[in-house]
């Protein structure tokens, strides 16, 4: 079964910080926003037009939203997503919510990336 995509309009940034940082209060005025944190690390991505303190930043990433909600049963959405853009040499930093998962790819790599899930059968909502 191939899902419908979406492409966000923002272009957005993959912040590294301490683990125990408090989370500044800019990234929650964000449209997208996502916080990841474990015993190593603190993740933030955001918004690149939001500035942050972070130890490190990778900028210049697009974000392809697979249109949900998702039932939990389903299986192999981002395993088969992942590996058409590994065939075109597209590499991924995935998100995952209740209802959906984010693909995030760099801006650049944008139109190889559509391409690509075009091909393989995903359609985009515009």
């Amino acid at each position: 079964m191939k899902l419908q995509l979406s492409i966000l309009e923002s272009f957005l940034t993959i912040h590294r910080f301490p683990p125990n940082h408090v989370i500044p209060n800019q990234v929650y005025k964000c449209e997208f926003y996502s916080i990841s944190k474990t015993d190593e690390e603190l993740s933030i991505v955001c918004s690149s037009s939001t500035q942050l303190n972070s130890e490190k930043a990778e900028i210049g990433w697009s974000c392809i939203k697979v249109l949900g909600p998702l039932d939990f049963s389903l299986t192999g959405i981002l395993a088969d997503i992942s590996a058409v853009l590994a065939e075109a040499e597209v590499s991924i930093f995935a998100v995952s919510t209740f209802d959906t998962d984010y693909i995030l790819v760099k801006s650049e790599k944008l139109p190889d990336a559509k391409e690509a899930l075009l091909a393989s059968g995903y359609t985009f909502d515009r």
